[in-house]
């Protein structure tokens, strides 16, 4: 083969492959995405040529071939599509790809990521130096007399120019891999890659055969056989979902294609469909998936492509926060293959994707509470760690999902804020006109202060996910003259504080020998004892936790900002109901009996909120035998 031409690629650039190899070496693994997308490009060119009336000959079937040779140590890409002439090649390769070069030597030498830097100056197609130490192209043109035209550059800028051997329209890029980069050359590494980026490009990838049953005619019992036959590996899917018109697919396609991005899930809720051509290209499909109560934040499960080819999973400045509980696929064409979080972070289109997505999402829930309630409802469970999240995260969604959150009560009844609001209103009113929501986190343990509070016809909300904390709180800066009290608080009477007063039936003397008495028998640090006059039927002593210091350490736990609080000590109130016989009981019982039963009392109120353990336990046991 004779030589035809020599040359240089730039007298500027004598650093770009050092730089290449040195900064892109982490990420080594996309050179395979860039080439591949790269054949696809050519090949999607040729159909619309096609499809123009500007190109007339037989356009055959469109394929990609990905090819590895382990002894040669070689990989090769090859397509059906454009092909290039010599002269395109001195244009594309040479020229366009380092147009740019001194600029970038100097603007990326400091560079920390790799998506900042392939991509720009069209470097897509040199990327190939980060694994190979020579790499050859060897193109026909689809032009009419085209001659076939071949490349090779061994990393340098060094590279020649000589007559190919193709005899068919397209192009095959070899790849003669350096001793670094060995462990490309086992197939199972390159077939990983290339589900990764390439498992939904629009043109066929094949990566060799593989093996499948077929039928084979029936043996002596008349039971099918079956023989072994080698077919082509494609690797891809061409037309994946998002790509389809929503009356075209079923709901089991979006089941199906659930399973294909996530085989061991359970099936999702439901899904939402994007598809958006202004101000921005947009399309996807998103899953509201099934979560577990721990807030079971498994990022990086919504995949970001660009025309069908992969980018990344990390879609933190793309969807909003609250949303990136869900599954799913985004693909816009306005965000560029090399993506970088700067580029996200500056990007207007990117504002614009997160603010539709936000939109798209509030309209489905809105659609699918008005659709069928009971089914919301049934869901609510799933749904309604997004909702809250979401409200409490983002103000335009919140103003939309006011009307569709809900919240449910300790007998499972379901209520829009707005409903809740006009249920409780008429009783639940304090002397100073706020409306006072009483909730329990966990209704087991708080059954003793819920019962006293349905006593009064009062009703007890059930908040008790990790997001309710700061749904609470959300929930009193949002309604009007509306508190939040958790049910173990604090006693109903005092948490819904009226105009009406029950007396003490202790006088003042009474009162002060029973304060003095209990706070004889307790003894731990942070409790404060006050005597109040309840009502008879109500417990004779409770043990509670004042409202803001409980909800402040609560918040500290989730790492809420309150760490100040997380570290105070916690402070408890007890409350003496001078109103109850027990009291009354202990006041007359003989002197040497009078701390056992306080004690008893004490051990009794600590029991029923679960914070009676270890040996106080056993001391408490014992006693309660002996006053039998």
């Amino acid at each position: 083969m004779s030589i035809k031409e020599k040359g240089s690629i730039s007298i500027h650039t004598e650093n770009i492959f050092p730089i290449i190899k040195k900064f892109l070496y982490s990420d080594n693994e996309i050179f395979l995405r860039e080439l591949v997308s790269n054949a696809v490009d050519a090949v999607q060119k040729i159909k619309r040529l096609a499809a123009l009336g500007q190109f007339n000959g037989e356009i055959g079937e469109p394929l990609v071939e990905v090819a590895v040779n382990k002894e040669a140590k070689t990989i090769t890409i090859s397509d059906n599509g454009l092909g290039m002439t010599a002269d395109e090649i001195k244009k594309y390769i040479n020229q366009v790809a380092f147009s740019g070069a001194s600029e970038f030597v100097e603007k990326f030498k400091d560079a920390k990521d790799a998506n900042e830097i392939i991509g720009k100056f069209g470097l897509g197609f040199y990327s190939a130096f980060m694994v190979a130490d020579l790499v050859e192209i060897d193109t026909l043109s689809y032009q009419e007399n085209a001659e076939p035209a071949k490349w090779v550059c061994d990393g340098s800028t060094e590279f020649e120019i000589s007559e190919g051997s193709r005899s068919t329209r397209g192009t095959t890029i070899t790849l003669h891999i350096n001793a670094d980069s060995e462990e490309f050359l086992e197939s199972f590494k390159l077939q990983e890659i290339l589900d990764k980026y390439g498992k939904f490009l629009p043109i066929p990838i094949q990566f060799g055969t593989k093996s499948i049953q077929e039928e084979d005619g029936k043996d002596a019992d008349g039971k099918t056989q079956y023989k072994s036959v080698e077919v082509p590996n494609i690797i891809n899917t061409t037309s994946p979902i998002w790509t389809k018109s929503p009356t075209d697919l079923t709901d089991n396609d979006y089941l199906d294609f659930y399973k294909q991005l996530y085989p061991f899930a359970e099936d999702p809720l439901f899904w939402i469909h994007l598809n958006v051509d202004y101000p921005f290209n947009l399309t996807g499909v998103l899953y509201f998936p099934k979560l577990k109560d721990d807030f079971d934040f498994q990022r990086n499960k919504i995949k970001l492509f660009s025309r069908q080819v992969f980018i990344t999973d990390e879609v933190k400045d793309i969807v909003p926060e609250f949303l990136m509980l869900l599954h799913g696929v985004i693909d816009s064409p306005d965000i560029p293959l090399n993506v970088s979080r700067s580029f996200l972070q500056a990007d207007s289109n990117v504002k614009k994707i997160n603010n539709y997505i936000t939109k798209k999402v509030a309209d489905k829930l809105d659609e699918l509470f008005k659709k069928d309630r009971k089914a919301y409802e049934d869901k609510w469970n799933d749904i309604g760690l997004f909702v809250k999240y979401g409200m409490v995260s983002e103000e335009k969604f919140y103003e939309k999902a006011k009307d569709f959150a809900l919240v449910e009560n300790t007998e499972n009844v379901f209520f829009t804020l707005n409903e809740y609001k006009d249920k409780v209103s008429p009783l639940q009113t304090d002397k100073n006109g706020n409306v006072v929501y009483l909730y329990a986190t966990d209704p087991t343990t708080q059954d003793t202060f819920i019962q006293s509070a349905k006593k009064k016809d009062y009703d007890v909300l059930l908040l008790n996910t990790p997001i309710d904390t700061h749904f609470v709180n959300q929930m009193e800066q949002k309604l009007e003259k509306t508190l939040l009290k958790r049910v173990d608080s604090g006693l109903a009477d005092k948490l819904i504080e009226k105009d009406e007063k029950t007396e003490s039936v202790l006088s003042e003397e009474e009162s002060g020998k029973i304060k003095a008495l209990f706070e004889k028998v307790i003894t731990k640090p942070g409790y404060t004892v006050e005597v109040e006059g309840y009502h008879p039927e109500e417990l004779p002593v409770t043990v509670s936790m004042d409202e803001f210091m409980r909800r402040m350490k609560d918040m500290a736990k989730m790492g809420g900002g309150m760490s100040f609080y997380g570290q105070m000590p916690d402070s408890y109130k007890v409350s003496i109901n001078g109103n109850h016989k027990l009291i009354s009981k202990i006041l007359s019982a003989k002197e040497q009996d009078q701390e056992k039963l306080a004690q008893q009392a004490v051990d009794l109120a600590l029991l029923a909120q679960g914070m009676l353990k270890g040996p106080e336990l056993t001391a408490f046991v014992s006693r309660s035998v002996e006053l039998i």
